[in-house]
């Protein structure tokens, strides 16, 4: 199978080489415009199926409340706001993405979730989030994220710094499948064009393997079979204590 997978690769790397060759020359960045819209349509969908999940998991995000005021929750690569609905009334959201055409689309989400405090959208990339302050939130949150950074060792410790002593880091990740299984074999011939089809993202990443290194001091994570397309199915769902 590891010949055949690596052959298949090979070809589908041959297939994308013009998109490899547009993104060289900076013409990518017009689908970054287009990415923000697709997404919108795309979480419509992913919301429905994972609605469940999301809130069994965000139910917990009350158990990080500080003594007095909100909590506050920050949500890296944002999107389109998809998780806003599941927040809990009265918290404080500070949102962060690197592409700033998602901006028009959450807002959207602002105005359709009026339990919750807006706080504040910064463009700025997972990995360098230098406009929060140190222990500055109670509540990271990081869905369907993890897949595209460039480092998520950085990022992982970027969370860790802005949230205070005994807050927690929300995840919700597709990851890479067995590696025994076709679903293995076809995410690693898909990837190459995967990667331009969803602005960075990879199938084939073990990400639980960098919450449990990133030194937290409790990880509570679960490995599942989401109600999704095969490629994304296998995923990831917990949270991490600082």
């Amino acid at each position: 199978m590891s010949l055949l997978m690596r052959a298949c690769t090979l070809v589908v790397r041959l297939v994308t080489v013009p998109l490899v060759i547009a993104e060289a020359l900076g013409l990518y960045k017009l689908y970054k415009r287009f990415f923000p819209y697709l997404i919108y349509k795309i979480s419509v969908t992913y919301n429905v199926k994972m609605k469940e999940q999301k809130r069994e998991l965000f139910r917990g995000l009350v158990r990080f409340s500080p003594p007095r005021g909100p909590l506050r929750v920050l949500e890296i690569g944002c999107g389109t706001g998809a998780n806003f609905e599941h927040y809990p009334a009265g918290c404080k959201v500070t949102c962060t993405d690197p592409n700033p055409h998602f901006q028009k689309y959450l807002q959207k989400s602002i105005e359709n979730s009026p339990h919750l405090e807006y706080d504040r959208f910064l463009v700025a990339p997972a990995e360098d989030l230098r406009q929060v302050q140190d222990g500055s939130v109670d509540v990271v949150v990081c869905t369907l994220v993890l897949c595209s950074v460039k480092n998520m060792g950085q990022v992982l410790q970027e969370a860790k710094r802005i949230l205070r002593e005994g807050g927690a880091f929300f995840f919700m990740e597709h990851v890479v499948a067995e590696e025994s299984s076709w679903t293995f074999f076809l995410q690693n011939v898909i990837q190459p064009f995967w990667y331009f089809f969803g602005d960075g993202c990879e199938l084939t990443r073990a990400t639980w393997q960098h919450v449990e290194q990133a030194g937290f001091s409790e990880v509570q994570l679960r490995h599942i079979q989401a109600p999704l397309n095969f490629l994304i199915k296998p995923h990831i769902v917990g949270y991490a204590v600082k």
